[in-house]
């Protein structure tokens, strides 16, 4: 982790948090004034799961992973975090501790803001809070959507739906690195990784995709869709 300070205001900020909008700019700078910056390499822990709870960390470049650890060394992958998104975790009001860590999956910059500063604006701030309640409410919506995938399709189709993530969201391109090793993918699907490459070679055996190391194209893009849908 390296400590360089490079964003000189969360005004001027090109990724900022939509809900910062709602800060006057006395609060903004009050924000400005109560954070500090790190950068971290691919593969490094932003947050430990089970440590106190003392910063939201806000990420303003690159993508990060967020899983549960499991029991043997088995991981649940719950989120992609992407730029332009603050990570405050559901479990810190109620015990001050990180329920899920989180690790860098590309060079990640980030901006740590003491709790105490966002407890402060949530409770002079209604539209704040209410922005807060709101994206709160958004990403717990987007679990319980991928709990129902988790439980209720087949494998093709959880893989399906993951490339369809990538595509759609994160590169908005049919062409596309996945960043997450086969491993990390089956983490992501609630599969072994024996079977995340059984199904990706199946795909590109029916020229559905076509796959290259961790490049992948997605070539026949309403099948792909069918899969996700129906798998």
């Amino acid at each position: 982790m390296l400590s360089q300070r490079i964003i000189s205001s969360c005004e001027n900020c090109p990724a900022s948090w939509e809900n910062f909008k709602n800060l006057s700019e006395d609060e903004i700078k009050l924000v400005d004034e109560n954070r500090y910056e790190a950068t971290f390499k691919p593969g490094e822990i932003l947050i430990k799961q089970g440590s106190p709870a003392a910063s939201a960390i806000f990420l303003s470049q690159g993508m990060a992973k967020a899983y549960i650890e499991g029991h043997e060394r088995s991981n649940n992958i719950i989120e992609i975090v992407l730029p332009s998104n603050l990570i405050i975790g559901p479990g810190v009001p109620v015990d001050e501790r990180y329920a899920y860590s989180v690790a860098a999956l590309t060079t990640v910059h980030t901006c740590f803001i003491s709790f105490k500063i966002i407890n402060q604006l949530i409770r002079q701030n209604a539209e704040f809070a209410n922005g807060m309640i709101k994206d709160l409410s958004a990403k717990a919506l987007v679990a319980h959507k991928k709990l129902v995938s988790l439980t209720q399709k087949k494998m093709a189709g959880r893989i399906a739906e993951a490339l369809l993530f990538f595509s759609d969201e994160v590169f908005k391109s049919p062409v596309f690195d996945i960043i997450l090793t086969r491993q990390e993918l089956g983490d992501y699907t609630n599969m072994a990784k024996e079977s995340v490459v059984r199904i990706l070679k199946e795909l590109d055996s029916q020229d559905i995709i076509k796959t290259d190391c961790s490049k992948i194209e997605i070539l026949n893009l309403e099948k792909l869709r069918w899969i996700s849908e129906n798998g």
